[in-house]
């Protein structure tokens, strides 16, 4: 599972992006303020996951 930790904050990223742009493109009355919010949780998600994304700093030492 740690393998996959380290990319969930690249797939959560680009899944927030599209949300917005699928929730903007419908263009019904509470899209836009679900699609943000969506948005926000999971870029609050991948801030979460980015402790996971190895550093090389401390490898080399």
């Amino acid at each position: 599972m740690l393998c996959l930790k380290r990319y969930l904050t690249a797939i959560l990223m680009g899944l927030s992006g599209i949300i917005i742009v699928i929730g903007i493109g419908l263009d019904l009355y509470w899209s836009g303020i679900v699609s943000w919010g969506l948005a926000i949780i999971l870029l609050l998600f991948a801030a979460y996951y980015s402790k996971y994304i190895p550093n090389d700093k401390q490898s080399k030492e």
